[in-house]
């Protein structure tokens, strides 16, 4: 298998250039985002925790993240074990209807044996990111 670390970094590298289409062709045809059994923020109908699956559903989260004003998105650290890879990281955001949230946050990305991505979970404050988007729906 590929070094998934690096994968991630460049992950992170085109999603901080704005390359919404490298990140799509890393993903997996069938790859699922925000996959919970029960999570807090999916109850609240937060809009980018919303469950979504295949590449448009992928696409339509990167729709609804670039509706944010990130004024910092900084990685703190990455870690590999397995087929997973966590990212630990500081974001900052401004959110539509006035909300704004600054967060300590994990993502945890799962790849299949192609190097492609086949889940993406936040992990995070999810008390914070309910008060901030409370007035966005």
């Amino acid at each position: 298998m590929q070094n998934l670390t690096e994968i991630v970094k460049q992950l992170y590298a085109a999603f901080g250039r704005g390359d919404i289409q490298a990140i799509l062709d890393i993903m997996a045809e069938d790859v699922e985002l925000e996959a919970w059994a029960d999570n807090s923020g999916l109850k609240a109908n937060i809009p980018y925790f919303r469950y979504r699956t295949g590449k448009a559903g992928a696409a339509e989260f990167f729709g609804v993240v670039a509706q944010l004003k990130i004024s910092e998105f900084k990685v703190l650290s990455i870690m590999e074990g397995g087929n997973q890879v966590a990212a630990e990281f500081v974001i900052e955001a401004d959110v539509p209807g006035d909300g704004h949230y600054r967060d300590e946050e994990m993502h945890l990305w799962t790849f299949n044996e192609a190097g492609q991505v086949i889940r993406l979970r936040h992990y995070l404050d999810t008390a914070k990111h309910i008060e901030a988007c409370r007035n966005w729906r």
